[in-house]
């Protein structure tokens, strides 16, 4: 795994999204930021695959995905000591395992600004 590069973005973003149309907008922001790799992954088997044959740099998990949630990918990217991010749509209000509720969340909608920041900085708000 290459180290993150000089402007201090990752190299490798894994998105775990299931709404296509968000995905496919996240992911072509992203890359402008000068990301060199994002990978989405629309549900939880998949972005486990994923992790598994190539761990990323960072991840944003959308917390609800269709039929489950994102936290059996948010306990193997601990595991793993790769920072992630939560995205959703319901803020403030969504319920986290208490063992994630310090974990950085980005709401839907958000700007390119936030996504940038959250990115640059490894889900860390500056």
């Amino acid at each position: 795994m290459d180290p993150a590069s000089y402007d201090g973005m990752p190299n490798d973003v894994l998105i775990v999204e299931d709404d296509p149309i968000i995905a496919l907008d996240c992911e072509d922001t992203i890359l402008e930021f000068g990301v060199k790799t994002v990978r989405t992954a629309a549900n939880v088997a998949k972005a486990l695959d994923m992790i598994a044959d190539r761990p990323p740099e960072f991840a944003l998990l959308d917390v609800s995905l269709i039929r489950e949630k994102s936290f059996a990918v948010a306990e193997r990217l601990e595991a793993l000591k790769i920072p992630f991010a939560f995205v959703t749509g319901y803020g403030a209000d969504a319920r986290l395992p208490a063992a994630f509720a310090a974990k950085p969340r980005l709401p839907k909608p958000y700007s390119t600004d936030a996504l940038q920041a959250i990115v640059k900085n490894g889900g860390i708000k500056p």
